[in-house]
């Protein structure tokens, strides 16, 4: 299938395009279009654009959208990923996650380093392979419905026992 969004892609542009190859469709392929075009011409499957199913919707990115379209939301994993990129994608006053800045830094460093979207899908992906790692075993550790568990120690003895894991 032929998915479509807009050019000069960030964090859901990048993210959802990983999502889809992953989950979805193997051999899917993206088509980046101006904000002004008319995606429609494509014939693909728009994703991210104005007035369009999959995009923000509900106060959620379009990555989460796709999750529950697709009925993915099962894998919690996929659901605290989509949580960690709806904060990466919003502006830096309202991210809750401390996730959240890390990924958006890195995907603007990728807008300013990389203009072409195809090669930023190629070297995005492994980042979002990592952060679905991460996402797992975080959600392995932590308890339904509870959120992410509160450090208990100073900074200081985190950073010392942090230095000290054999992980």
């Amino acid at each position: 299938m032929k998915w479509v969004t807009r050019r000069n892609a960030h964090v859901d542009r990048t993210a959802c395009p990983w999502l889809i190859r992953k989950f979805i469709d193997p051999v899917a392929e993206f088509i980046f279009v101006s904000s002004l075009e008319d995606a429609s011409a494509t014939g693909a499957i728009p994703f991210d654009m104005r007035g369009v199913e999959l995009s923000h919707r509900d106060g959620r990115c379009t990555f989460e959208v796709i999750v529950e379209k697709y009925s993915l939301r099962g894998d919690s994993a996929l659901v605290e990923m989509g949580r960690v990129l709806r904060d990466s994608d919003v502006p830096p006053s309202r991210t809750r996650r401390q996730e959240a800045a890390g990924v958006d830094a890195l995907i603007r460093g990728f807008q300013l380093a990389v203009p072409d979207d195809q090669e930023k899908l190629r070297l995005t992906a492994p980042l979002y392979d990592a952060l679905y790692s991460y996402c797992r075993a975080k959600a392995a550790t932590t308890p339904a419905n509870q959120g992410a568990p509160k450090p208990r120690l100073r900074y200081r003895r985190r950073m010392q026992a942090h230095l000290e894991e054999d992980v």
